[in-house]
């Protein structure tokens, strides 16, 4: 079996997202180490490598890896950024000679990890881009540097959703864009609300506008306060853990809630209850190449959707969502889609792009590409090899 190593900004136990879904059911035909960024710890001494397995609903495996440092010591401290980096790849590869892993397929989500790339022989080089990394708050200065010294030399580049491809097509010609999609059956039981008992006690029947996600910087609080304070009968409740701003910052009102951070298998008895399904995002330069995974999984349970203008939800899903170019006008759409329910030909809409997108398809996408490109690369091989040997005679 041929193995994945993917470096990740993300930890496997946060946030099901891209990296999750796509992993977990590659895993079925790889195997799979999913590194993580590293940890700190106040009485270690010295750095090691830790791996854990995680068992899937599907029936694979995953292994995730950490690097645990010592952050007592005097000997980090001020040159922790390198000495981490070096600890990391001593120990990785360490480990993945221990388990006879010869040339794995290198999977990255961030461009800061290019010295692995510099220092993991591998097979393949994969770059998954599923955020503009860039524009996030507080992104090191280097990324964008890191980004054009790594694209040009990957073997294949994915992307998110058509933005970020068009962005990333001129570094690289095996460009493939792969949209974030959805597992249809998973969110489609929150079409039925009496399948599940209400998640919040205090709503009290009064209409649900809700969001679940990351809480960052890209979230539009203008938008969120405007909807509380014009339409106190809502209840707008806000998913999910709150990232790189201060809680403090949160718009504040009795209707706005904010349950904090629930697990994947949670969500479809939240969704249910929504009466308006929301992607409340900023248009700055942090959302100009976003493409929401949520999109997809709101219209599974068929809700009614409210999006500002995200250019991907536009293009990929304008059809069936409503789009709002400003804050009066975004509410004005929650305010319709309250009083007109969706008829059968937005449902048959709905159902057309969802087939399109499943984590499924999209796995078996990726996985088709993976073949090809190192059927192309191992044909170039034997070409330069037979050219050589005749130079010789």
């Amino acid at each position: 079996m041929n193995t994945i190593v993917c470096i990740s900004h993300l930890r496997w136990d946060f946030v099901w997202q891209r990296p999750q879904h796509v992993l977990s059911r590659l895993a079925k035909t790889y195997r799979v180490l999913f590194v993580e960024e590293p940890v700190g710890v106040v009485d270690l001494l010295e750095p090691r490598l830790e791996v854990t397995a995680r068992t899937l609903a599907n029936g694979a495996c995953v292994e995730v890896a950490r690097l645990l440092y010592p952050v007592a010591q005097e000997r980090w401290i001020g040159h922790g950024d390198l000495l981490t980096q070096t600890a990391y790849t001593n120990r990785l590869n360490a480990y993945l000679s221990n388990e006879q892993i010869d040339a794995p397929i290198l999977w990255l989500y961030t461009p800061m990890a290019i010295d692995f790339a510099n220092a993991i022989p591998y097979s393949l080089l994969v770059v998954d881009v599923m955020d503009q990394l860039s524009a996030f708050k507080g992104a090191p200065r280097e990324l964008k540097q890191n980004e054009a010294m790594l694209l040009p030399v990957a073997d294949a580049v994915f992307t998110g959703g058509m933005s970020l491809y068009r962005d990333k097509l001129p570094f690289n010609a095996h460009t493939f864009v792969f949209p974030s999609g959805v597992e249809i059956e998973h969110f489609a039981r929150a079409a039925d609300p009496s399948r599940f008992p209400a998640p919040i006690d205090s709503l009290n029947g009064s209409p649900v506008i809700g969001y679940y996600g990351v809480i960052d910087e890209r979230m539009n609080l203008e938008l969120l306060r405007a909807m509380a304070e014009r339409h106190p009968e809502w209840q707008i409740v806000m998913l999910g853990p709150v990232v790189k701003i201060d809680p403090a910052e949160l718009p504040q009102a009795p209707n706005l809630h904010y349950p904090g951070m629930k697990q994947y298998d949670e969500l479809p008895a939240y969704l249910a209850h929504f009466d308006v399904a929301i992607i409340p995002f900023a248009i700055n330069e942090s959302t100009r190449y976003l493409s929401p995974t949520k999109t997809l999984e709101y219209m599974a349970a068929h809700k009614p959707i409210v999006s500002t203008a995200i250019v991907d939800v536009r293009e990929l899903y304008g059809d069936v969502v409503r789009i709002g170019e400003t804050t009066d006008e975004f509410i004005a759409h929650v305010e319709q889609a309250l009083t007109q329910p969706a008829d059968a030909d937005q449902h048959a809409r709905e159902l057309e792009i969802l087939s399109r997108y499943s984590w499924d398809g999209i796995a078996n996408g990726m996985r088709a590409v993976l073949d090809a490109r190192a059927m192309q690369i191992e044909r170039r091989r034997r070409i330069r090899a037979k050219a050589s040997s005749q130079v010789g005679k």
